[in-house]
């Protein structure tokens, strides 16, 4: 009877093993310190089991049975399952894997965005208030939360914290979402509005860019105008204040220089010569340090010559011809798939851009100025320039036209040099004495200031084209992209991100007339079940 007792207790007594592990685990995961107590259970309870299978295995040879192999076995594949679905959970959750299948990368950030987060040089947080949380911007917070750990987001119900409420000033229909990083805080929508990538985005932009620069756009000589229409410009000046810019017209008529604060001076589309002395004003502008972007239409000669030769530019006269675009665009819109190496173009990869009417640039080697193609037509026989635009037949001619690829748009740099300033002589001259005739004085040298070249520099982007860039265009696939990159990239903000902004989510419903909607309710619910029965009838009495 004793041994009988003893090999119970033995028996129950394994179970304290189990116990004390999972004890010791809970304990150390729970405190988050594995020190002594947790220790002690965990070997206490290895001990207890490493004991009873001795023990078991010495008085009935246990494992030499059938049913403790089997046993093992069954633990051990158990073991081995519950350890690959941990290290899966764990991979899963630390390094996830996300594919987008959606036509238009619905639910992945575009790569300004990823960028602009993962950049992020202090934590930001987005404040929503509203009960309820609506799952597609919630996913799109979470999104952005995947770049970076320095991005927070949290939904707060404004009746249950009125401080919070009262330190954003959020008011009835006024006020949804904020940004808010150290003691800045940017509106990002109001209550009516809803939470898109894209204004996130600029808004996220506009947060972590403190400067608000200037930039200016010159007119008097035909260029698009800045309010709306086909022709205008007003998207791209709207995206522009969405990046921290203020964009102004700028006339040189009555100017002898461009104003102090111009980051950056655009001449879009300019039909009409401009005057000299505005032409002279833009050249001391970038002499002295400042950025230019020129737009020069095809059948246009704004007369600027004399500062693009200082460049090594030349604005070809002929049209550049695509025959291997869309059919429904014509040749004469030339799709450009391959860019230059160059951050305005760095993340294009081979995105589409269009470019109607689009005159080549050619550029030669000068000294101090670096030259970087920014957009490349597809080689010759799809693309040439055109000599003769009279002709009602597309057909390459020898002697007048150019084989493609050829350059569209083109990204200089040259460091600025500042030029000796000669001093005035103070007083009046001393006369002149005779010279002896027995010795004449050899004479001295004059003192010469040699120009000194600095580290600041001045940055130059041609582009052979300025539709792309008006409403008509603004929208279509990297147009907005490529004058926004340039933009960017002229104001010298180094560390701004240039790449492809996100896009607004295309509309893909389908609007029907009440008759449509009726036949398609009646073929759903009536016609297509009735040609299911029949079938299924039909089957069943022929195989009887």
């Amino acid at each position: 009877m004793k041994i009988i007792a003893n090999q119970r207790s033995w028996k129950y007594g394994f179970w304290l093993s189990p116990f004390l592990i999972a004890a010791g685990l809970t304990v150390g995961f729970v405190s988050e310190e594995w020190g002594m107590i947790p220790f002690i259970l965990i070997v206490i309870g290895v001990a207890i089991a490493i004991i009873w299978l001795l023990w078991q295995s010495k008085r009935t040879n246990w494992w030499a049975k059938r049913s403790t192999q089997a046993g093992t076995n069954a633990i051990l594949a158990t073991t081995a399952v519950v350890v690959i679905l941990g290290l899966i959970n764990f991979l899963g959750t630390r390094y996830s894997v996300r594919q987008d299948l959606t036509e238009t990368q619905l639910f992945t950030l575009a790569p300004q965005s990823q960028e602009l987060v993962r950049s992020l040089d202090s934590p930001v947080k987005v404040w929503v208030f509203d009960v309820t949380q609506n799952p597609r911007e919630r996913e799109l917070l979470a999104n952005y939360q995947r770049q970076s750990s320095k991005f927070k987001f949290e939904y707060v119900e404004p009746q249950a914290k009125p401080g919070l409420v009262k330190r954003f000033g959020v008011e009835e229909n006024n006020g949804k979402a904020f940004l808010e990083s150290g003691e800045r805080r940017v509106k990002v929508v109001d209550f009516n509005e809803p939470l898109t990538e894209v204004k996130l985005t600029n808004r996220l932009q506009q947060l972590a860019s403190a400067n608000t620069l200037k930039v200016y756009f010159l007119q008097g000589h035909g260029e698009h105008p800045l309010d709306r229409g086909n022709n205008a410009m007003s998207q791209a000046v709207k995206s522009l204040s969405d990046r921290n810019f203020i964009a102004d017209p700028l006339t040189l008529t009555d100017k002898s220089q461009v104003p102090n604060d111009a980051a950056v001076v655009i001449v879009a589309g300019a039909s009409q010569d401009l005057f000299p002395n505005e032409v002279k004003a833009l050249q001391a502008y970038l002499n002295s340090g400042g950025n230019l972007l020129l737009m020069i239409d095809p059948g246009t000669d704004p007369k600027l010559d004399p500062l693009l030769n200082e460049w090594g530019v030349t604005v070809d006269s002929r049209l550049a011809v695509d025959v291997s675009g869309s059919a429904a665009l014509g040749p004469a819109v030339p799709l450009v798939t391959t860019y230059g190496q160059h951050p305005i173009t760095k993340d294009f990869g081979n995105n589409i851009s269009f470019y109607q009417l689009a005159r080549p640039i050619e550029t030669k080697t000068v000294e101090a100025v670096q030259a970087s193609p920014l957009l490349l037509t597809k080689p010759y026989p799809n693309s040439w320039a055109e000599s003769d635009l009279q002709s009602e037949t597309l057909q390459f001619d020898q002697e007048g036209d150019r084989k493609g690829p050829l350059t569209l748009g083109v990204a200089l740099t040259r460091k600025v040099v500042e030029k000796p300033t000669t001093p005035k002589p103070q007083g009046s001259p001393s006369p002149t004495p005779t010279p002896s005739p027995q010795a004449s004085p050899s004479p001295s040298p004059t003192p010469t200031t040699q120009a000194k070249v600095t580290d600041r520099e001045t940055r130059l982007v041609v582009i052979g084209n300025s539709r792309f860039a008006t409403d008509a265009w603004f929208q279509r696939a990297l147009n907005g992209d490529v004058f926004l990159n340039s933009v960017t990239w002229l104001s010298q903000q180094d560390t701004q991100p240039l790449s492809i902004r996100p896009k607004e989510a295309k509309d893909r419903r389908i609007n029907i007339s009440p008759v449509q909607a009726g036949l398609l309710r009646i073929s759903s619910l009536i016609v297509l079940p009735l040609i299911g029965i029949v079938g299924a009838i039909l089957l069943w009495l022929q195989r009887r």
